[in-house]
This record gives C-alpha cells, structure tokens and sequence, in this order.
C-alpha cells in the first residue's frame, strides 16, 4: 500500500504496474512516432531525449528509426529492462524529471503517453519544465503528449476489471481536487494490495500559464497521434510542441 505524495515512484517501481499495463497498444505507439518524427524531422545528429521513458519501448522504437536517444526514467526496475537493448546510440539512466538531466544537451525532449502532472504543485510542474527548457539545445523542441482533460472527465470509467496474467486488477476513477485518482486494488499470492495514481487534470489554457514561467512557446496543439487538430471538448489527447 502507498499513500505517498510520490505514489509513482513506489507504483511505478512496482511489477504489477508492468503486468497491469503489459497490453499497451504498441502498434499505436509507433504510429504517433512515426508521424512525429515525419513532422518534427529530426536529422541523424540531432539527440533526442525520452523523459519518463518507463521500460524504453518509445526510445527503442526511436532508435530503430536511426536516431540518437537517451531514455531516463525514475524507476530502476523499468531502466533496467530497458538497459537490455543498449547499443553505441541507444543508452538509458536512471533520473528524476524535476531535475536538469545534462544542460543544453539534447535537440529534442519527449515526455509521451501522460508522464506529466504526478506532483502534487504547480510550483513541481514548473520546475520540470524549466528543467526540460535548461535541458534543450537553443531552440530545440519540447514535445508533451498528455490525454485531453476535458475529454477524460466527462467520460470517465469509475469502475472496471480487469484480469491480466491471473491476477484480477479492480480500478475505480475519481476527479478530486482537481486530479484523475484511479485506484488499484488486487489480491495475488495471498497478499492484497492497493495503489493509485494520481495525475492532475490540466487544460491546455493551465498549460500555457505553466509554460509562461520558461522560456518556451507553444507553437502548435494536436488533439491525437495522427496529428489532427486540438479540439479541446472531442480530442482523446492534447499534444504540445514548444520551443526553446
């Protein structure tokens, strides 16, 4: 059980959250990324960095296009899983996003698939950002794909099951205090077990007040991973590209 105000570093770390999540559509994710760099272009110089990289599949994938990458991520389970397909232009780290991974080291820095908003104060969120802005090359671009907050809430599931690998997962969603809480319970080897992830439920006008405190401007939205306009009430995603 966790209740700390750093609930992903525990759950995160943990390998339920692997078994419950092992399904993630992978196919989609190489779409988003194919049409990413199909419109960021980045050329084979240019070092990427995939910031909050989990177990590495974006990093992979990005690599295998042949760029240069580096995937950080505070989990040490999930970096190293990720370590297992190393090479000279493909390498991982164990880091906290918060802080300045290596300044004005990288062209581009992704933060994919809703890796923003676990903290608990703004004055966190600014702090990465400025450490995503400190992070980048001058001009370089800063990619966040978060999901639509206006779309997540008046959908929301409150209740599902779900089993995976025998181990049957119930998850239950609220919006309080203005953060998405999905909570986790599961029994497995006679043991219970109860998690929740907490990510803040932030609107693209809450995002351009964020990135008003760096030195970054958002210079487009798209609204999903085929790149398709924002729509801020029918949008699955909100999709950021700024620039330093």
């Amino acid at each position: 059980m966790t209740n700390s105000n750093n609930w992903f570093a525990s759950w995160f770390d943990s390998p339920y959250y692997h078994i419950l999540y092992k399904n993630r559509d992978y196919k989609e994710a190489d779409f988003f990324i194919q049409n990413l760099t199909s419109y960021l272009k980045p050329n084979n110089e240019d070092e990427i960095l995939d910031l909050a990289c989990g177990a590495g599949r974006h990093s992979i994938f990005l690599n295998s296009l042949g760029y240069k990458v580096t995937g950080v991520d505070l989990s040490p389970n999930s970096i190293e899983k990720a370590l297992e397909s190393k090479n000279d232009n493909l390498n991982f780290d164990v880091h906290d996003m918060r802080e300045v991974y290596k300044e004005n080291g990288f062209n581009f820095v992704f933060n994919l698939f809703t890796s923003f908003g676990y903290f608990d104060s703004n004055d966190e969120n600014i702090k990465m950002l400025q450490s995503v802005e400190k992070t980048l090359k001058p001009n370089g671009i800063f990619v966040l794909d978060f999901f639509n907050a206006n779309n997540v809430i008046k959908n929301l599931v409150e209740e599902e099951t779900k089993e995976v690998e025998g181990v049957e997962f119930k998850l239950k969603r609220e919006l309080k205090k203005g953060k998405i809480i999905k909570h986790i319970e599961f029994e497995t080897k006679n043991q219970s077990f109860s998690y929740s992830e907490r990510v803040q439920a932030i609107k693209l006008e809450d995002f351009e007040e964020l990135f008003s405190h760096t030195n970054m401007k958002i210079i487009t939205t798209f609204g999903n991973h085929s790149l398709e306009g924002f729509d801020k009430e029918k949008s699955d995603r909100l999709i950021i590209i700024a620039q330093k």
